[in-house]
């Protein structure tokens, strides 16, 4: 059973990257996702889920109007389009699969967790 997020890199501030979250061992569509970040020196903070159907999605306010959290269940796999990055936006992006979308979203807590995937923004 394995989440695995990938996707990540060097992005110029204002540009774009796709993060994806494939999952194997276990049916994604089971599950609510959440996507979470961990800055230097700062605690993790949840980004976005999306329930199992994918028709609930909540977002940070930080990151509201600029990512788009979405899933394709027939492959396994969620992912978190990211427009106009900022500097802040550097940190190590994970993915989570937990049955209940609170816990992820309000307690940070899921049953899997991927193994991160760093997003650095920088000129």
């Amino acid at each position: 059973v394995q989440l695995q997020a990938s996707g990540g890199g060097l992005v110029q501030p204002g540009g774009s990257l796709r993060l994806s979250c494939a999952a194997s061992g276990f049916t994604l569509d089971d599950y609510d996702i959440g996507w979470f970040r961990q800055a230097p020196g700062k605690e993790r903070e949840v980004v976005s889920c999306i329930s199992n159907s994918g028709g609930l999605t909540y977002y940070a306010k930080s990151v509201k109007g600029r990512f788009t959290i979405s899933r394709d269940n027939a492959k396994n796999t969620v992912y978190l389009q990211m427009y106009s990055l900022k500097p802040e936006d550097t940190a190590v992006y994970y993915c989570a699969a937990d049955p209940q979308l609170l816990k992820l979203w309000v307690y940070y807590e899921a049953d899997y967790w991927g193994q991160g995937t760093l997003v650095t923004v920088s000129s």
